[in-house]
């Protein structure tokens, strides 16, 4: 018994290693190995049209900026449509985008939720491109001319842009792990797509060809990740442009923060069990590797590893297995302190730097077991109750600093 418990040990080990340390860094190698090719910039009189869908339920508040701040972007007035989407909002939203006569307004009165929308939007867009970004990220200037720059590679079927989260002294300590976390998955993309594709985009800006969408079945929870990896099953690569920069604030208390974290793990399995594609290594075996490592093992296996990490490792200590096992059992207690002394101060809006990587860590984890639970339970909803989030100024550019 204290063997396989050892397995057991070893085994999780290796494979939290590897989700978060090993597979980062084997990227990391593998892509220092390719030649870095320079792409010819796209001259401004050969730039590609584009629609900017914004869907945007019950966002008032941050509309008006949106919009101000997605009209001076740099691009061609004659190639560059705004279109909004506002559908079951009662709160206003469409009477302040009807005060902009440069956008488009598509208003119904029924919610069907945000894939609902974005198939509503796409029936009425017929530019080269199409744009999706949210209601409350502001663009930096350059954003659509970077954006659109990797499509000179015919194999590019769709473009990420890179997402940051800005910190607040009136933020919660969640928000500086999600930054955290972000800054990671910036560094986790910029490897993945230059080895062959990002799997799965950031649905605060993300740019694809109009002729590879497909219609979103409307219960969709995660429509940027199914949208981005349909795009790979199809045969095409998802780039990833830094230099196109999304900000928005983490979610303004630990509650908020529950709320959207859950609903991402539950839209997480959804999408798994519908991109059947993406599992088949002969469709794509690059792809296939990637999606394993990045995707599935995290949402899959992290979670569980964890667990049996701990159960094994109390086991053996308990048992006298040795020294090392001592020590990993006195790593995780002190860990896990951590985590809690990180939990009690962002529920009393404390921030104490030291302890939020743990708790962050260890909520995050959480949250996929309950997601996990929300969607066996059927309980998965795309017509979700969108967590609060700090205000942040129009104006993203004072930010940069938080990039990696």
């Amino acid at each position: 018994m204290e063997f396989f418990f050892q397995i057991l040990f070893w085994g999780s080990l290796l494979l939290i290693f590897y989700i978060y340390i090993g597979y980062g860094f084997l990227v990391y190698l593998l892509v220092r190995r390719k030649k870095r090719t320079n792409r010819e910039e796209i001259s401004d009189s050969e730039l590609p049209s584009l629609t900017v869908i914004i869907p945007a339920f019950n966002e008032a508040a941050v509309i008006g900026g949106k919009i101000r701040n997605t009209l001076s972007l740099r691009y061609p007035r004659e190639k560059f449509r705004v279109l909004v989407i506002t559908d079951g909002s009662i709160d206003g939203t469409e009477q302040i985008v009807r005060a902009f006569p440069q956008v488009d307004l598509l208003h119904g009165v029924e919610r069907l939720g945000k894939a609902a929308a974005i198939n509503r939007a796409m029936l009425e867009t017929v530019s080269e491109l199409v744009v999706l970004t949210d209601a409350n990220t502001l663009l930096n200037e350059e954003a659509l001319i970077e954006l659109v720059q990797p499509f000179t590679d015919p194999a590019v079927g769709a473009v990420s842009g890179e997402k940051l989260v800005m910190s607040s002294e009136a933020g919660e300590l969640s928000s500086e792990g999600e930054g955290l976390y972000w800054k990671y998955e910036s560094f986790l993309k910029r490897n993945d797509a230059r080895l062959y594709s990002i799997v799965g985009a950031a649905g605060e800006l993300l740019a694809l060809k109009t002729s590879l969408f497909t219609p979103l079945e409307p219960d969709t929870v995660l429509d940027d990740f199914v949208l981005s990896m349909r795009v790979c099953e199809a045969g095409y690569r998802v780039a990833y442009q830094p230099k196109a920069r999304a900000v928005e604030t983490g979610s303004f208390n630990l509650g908020e923060e529950q709320k959207r974290k859950i609903r991402i793990a539950a839209g997480g399995f959804q999408a798994l069990y519908r991109l059947s594609k993406s599992w088949k290594y002969s469709n794509n075996p690059l792809l296939f590797f990637q999606f394993i490592s990045h995707r599935v093992l995290r949402w899959v296996a992290a979670a569980p590893a964890l667990i049996i990490l701990g159960v094994s490792t109390v086991y053996l200590v308990v048992k006298g297995s040795g020294w090392v096992f001592d020590l990993a059992g006195l790593a995780q207690l002190i860990f896990y302190t951590l985590a809690v002394v990180g939990w009690l101060g962002a529920r009393t809006n404390t921030k104490w730097p030291v302890v939020y990587i743990p708790y962050y860590f260890v909520f995050m984890h959480w949250a996929i077991l309950a997601g996990l639970v929300k969607y066996l339970s059927g309980r998965t909803d795309a017509r979700w109750e969108k967590a609060s989030r700090i205000r942040i100024p129009v104006n993203p550019e004072p930010v940069e600093d938080s990039r990696e």
